[in-house]
């Protein structure tokens, strides 16, 4: 069907049905605006492509005007947002500049719907995203959200969505960095795949994925390569930007892609290639390059011309397909994975074409897979053709400006407040109970599933301590100082504390994550979103994204940079995933948060465990009654109000005192003050991320500042935080560090030769609890319930 009914002709009612029957993700009212735009009906594919471009997952319209608020400029910044990945500096050459291109990407309904396909092609997409910058993918994490584990559904779409990232960042030989994984019955219904994709570029060798104003008069080439399109995916924008419902699960699976990691490995070393002879012959100017997400052949190809103003002219014909006969919407729009669209100067065309499907042999690897010339870039409209009919007519700025909304906000009326809850009879029982939580317990059964040392940069791999760190230019033609630089990424986002305060939760995810790239020993540079919320024609659900989004705004702000003072730290990507919700409730606000920190030297990196007996444990920060949404309080099935809150002066200094030590040598362990407060952070220490650590300590909760706090808010508030271990000889140094930057380190125990954990209030001990016992307590407490 080429044309729909005449929207004049037809009532609102009578409208939506029509675009319900078509899978049409347009409002009666965005598409009567769609018509006076081209001054006509729209064609069905025109529709369809409005559909996409105008949905929530492309076009931002009720989150952009908000976004702006959000720090993006800083003398390290390369690349900030609006393209399909940031890029922050990570070392100066002669002349240039090494980047690290970072990606932040949701695959959230897929994952809901069909959980491995799902979670593997949101690896995919946004791997893509990276490569597709110029640069070679290094490294990828996965923040992970599911609901209750004791519930079936909520374990196989763990099982699922676990197999599937290790299905598919495995073969495309992409090293695992870590991610982090929260369950909560809010989640039952809308699991939530958060995926973390980063990269290496020269800013020399960044190439753009938008045409030069040129390209029209040289008639630029437009060249599709990789995976036959079929049918799969189609409408997976829409999709994603609409509520789930159970109703429509089964349809809604046709919306989910399907991966093929061998093709994209192949696809990803081919394009490696190609980019080593762009870049020897000096013709980065004469491309352009998009990876070909969300609205398939169509969003790839107006996209890279409309930053120009000009148009295309393409023929669907020429797009390679895996099914005969589909119709010219799905051919155009179809979210196909492992697929990439070039723009060239006519010069570079027979190359480009020859390097894929000759020298690589891109046909062989799957069938009709290659690199096919589908059209020119022209002045004027963009046009889709297909067997000589014409099913897009408009300019390409009409198509790509997006629709955009001023939603009410309106915050809750409704004011928590604190459980009356007692001390535990047995301060033993209540530690072990936490460690053994799914929410804190190792995430060994998912990281076993993850290579995580492919490429050989893996410096401290997943689960080792706050962040992973890697070195992604030791094998560069650098200096030895530059080859030892070492990147650390860590994500983060409680969300319990989202339950409580939007505004705060968005605040902590920023400052949790800074910290555990600083537990390592590295610098924070720079951060990526992914802003999980519900839907946003719903004004209180709308305001929780608005408190998000300026409680990131405000961190970033207020924490500067290490060598930048004067700079707040840059958000540098993004990506906004609404809609999460069903008829059951929508999730929790879901700030999940990346943080890029950066060590000079990677051999000085540090993880949690402790190293010998005999070191002094310092705390910086501390602790508050502050135990709402704290995994204490869920335990006891209470949410609470006093969520932790932030000093952002000193939250700088004790980022600054640990990194800075780490850079001297003073410091041999570190480990925020997190989820289960200050005893789990204590025990993990001590049994560290294998489980296999056996120095003991001895913690007097008598040193821990804030005088008529009970023991047991002191062991399990939230307050955020360090504990470091500190060796005896360094502990003048460390606290001249400290003072310097305007922290008070507090000594609240030492390491020790017994392999105990023991807190004592002065004489009085509260809990004595075998290392061992510990560690096999957390080693198990996920993996037994899966």
């Amino acid at each position: 069907m080429k044309y729909l009914p005449d929207f004049s002709k037809l009532s609102d009612k009578e409208l939506v049905k029509v675009l319900k029957r078509h899978n049409i993700g347009l409002t009666a009212d965005e598409a009567r605006q769609v018509a006076e735009v081209l001054g006509r009906t729209p064609t069905l594919t025109e529709a369809v492509l409005w559909g996409i471009q105008g949905s929530e997952h492309c076009s931002y319209k009720s989150s952009r005007r908000y976004l702006s608020q959000l720090p993006t400029k800083a003398p390290n910044v390369i690349l900030g947002p609006g393209e399909d990945a940031g890029i922050v500096e990570i070392a100066k050459i002669k002349g240039d500049k090494y980047g690290l291109i970072v990606g932040h990407e949701s695959h959230n309904h897929p994952s809901q719907i069909v959980p491995y396909e799902g979670a593997a092609t949101g690896i995919g997409g946004c791997v893509r995203d990276i490569a597709c910058m110029g640069g070679k993918v290094v490294a990828v994490m996965d923040p992970l959200r599911f609901g209750n584990i004791k519930k079936n559904e909520a374990r196989q779409i763990t099982h699922g969505v676990v197999e599937g990232i290790g299905g598919y960042g495995n073969p495309i030989g992409v090293p695992n960095l870590g991610g982090d994984a929260y369950f909560d019955d809010k989640y039952n219904e809308n699991c939530l795949v958060n995926v973390v994709a980063a990269g290496v570029v020269k800013k020399s060798q960044i190439i753009h994925s938008y045409v030069p104003k040129s390209a029209a008069k040289e008639q630029w080439d437009i060249i599709i390569v990789g995976k036959p399109t079929d049918n799969s995916g189609m409408g997976g924008a829409a999709f994603a930007s609409g509520a789930l419902e159970e109703s429509e699960k089964e349809k809604n699976k046709g919306a989910v892609q399907e991966p093929n990691p061998f093709l994209k490995r192949h696809l990803l070393i081919s394009t490696y290639d190609l980019f080593d002879i762009l870049h020897k012959k000096k013709l980065i100017k004469k491309v352009s390059f998009k990876d070909m997400g969300a609205g398939g052949v169509t969003c790839s190809t107006v996209e890279q011309v409309a930053k120009s103003g000009l148009g295309a002219q393409i023929d669907l014909g020429k797009v390679n397909v895996a099914i005969e006969d589909m119709p010219p919407s799905v051919i155009g729009c179809a979210e196909t994975q492992e697929r990439f669209t070039w723009m060239c100067h006519p010069s570079l065309t027979k190359m480009i074409v020859e390097h894929y499907n000759k020298k690589w042999d891109l046909p062989s690897v799957a069938d009709n897979a290659g690199a096919f010339v589908i059209g020119k870039v022209k002045e004027g409209n963009y046009q889709l053709s297909y067997r000589g009919e014409v099913y897009v007519d408009a300019t390409s700025e009409s198509i790509t400006d997006a629709l955009s909304y001023k939603r009410p906000l309106v915050g809750p009326k409704k004011k928590l407040k604190e459980p009356k809850v007692g001390e535990p009879r047995s301060y033993k029982k209540a530690i072990l109970d936490l460690l053994g939580s799914e929410n804190i317990a190792s995430k060994k059964p998912f990281y076993e599933k993850y290579d995580k040392q492919v490429q050989g940069y893996t410096i401290i791999e997943a689960g080792l301590a706050d962040a992973g760190v890697i070195a992604p230019l030791m094998d560069e033609r650098v200096s030895a100082d530059i080859k030892k630089i070492g990147i650390a990424l860590s994500t983060d986002g409680n969300p319990r504390h989202g339950l409580i305060d939007p505004y705060q939760a968005a605040i902590n995810a920023v400052v949790e994550s800074m910290r555990n790239v600083a537990a390592v020993g590295a610098y924070p540079q720079a951060i990526t979103n992914c802003l999980n919320y519900g839907n946003p024609e719903k004004k209180e659900q709308m305001w929780e994204l608005y408190e998000g989004i300026r409680g990131i705004a405000k961190a970033c702000n207020e924490i500067k940079l290490k060598n930048h003072k004067k700079h707040p730290t840059p958000v540098i990507s993004g990506n906004v995933s609404l809609y999460n919700e069903t008829k059951k409730g929508h999730i929790p606000p879901s700030a999940i948060i990346c943080c890029i920190g950066k060590i000079d030297d990677y051999n000085k990196a540090i993880t949690m465990e402790l190293k010998a007996a005999g070191s002094t444990l310092y705390m910086l920060g501390t602790r508050k009654d502050e135990l709402g949404g704290s995994e204490y309080y869920r335990r006891k099935k209470e949410l609470g109000a006093n969520i932790p809150t932030v000093d952002f002066k000193q939250v700088q200094g004790e980022i600054y005192s640990v990194t800075d030590a780490v850079d001297k040598g003073l410091i041999t362990a570190a480990h925020d003050i997190s989820e289960g407060g200050l005893a789990v952070t204590l025990a993990e220490m001590s049994f560290g991320g294998w489980g296999e650590g056996r120095f003991g300590i001895d913690v007097d909760l008598e040193k821990v500042p804030q005088k008529g706090l009970r023991a047991d808010k002191k062991l399990f508030s939230e307050s955020g935080g360090f504990v470091v271990e500190v060796p005896a000889e360094n502990q003048k140094k460390f606290e001249a560090i400290c003072k310097k930057n305007g922290v008070t380190p507090y000594q609240i125990g030492e390491t020790t030769k017994k392999s105990h954990i023991v807190f004592r209030n002065k004489d009085k001990v509260l809990a004595d609890i075998k290392v061992e016992k510990a560690a096999e307590t957390w080693l198990n407490g996920l993996r037994n319930k899966l």
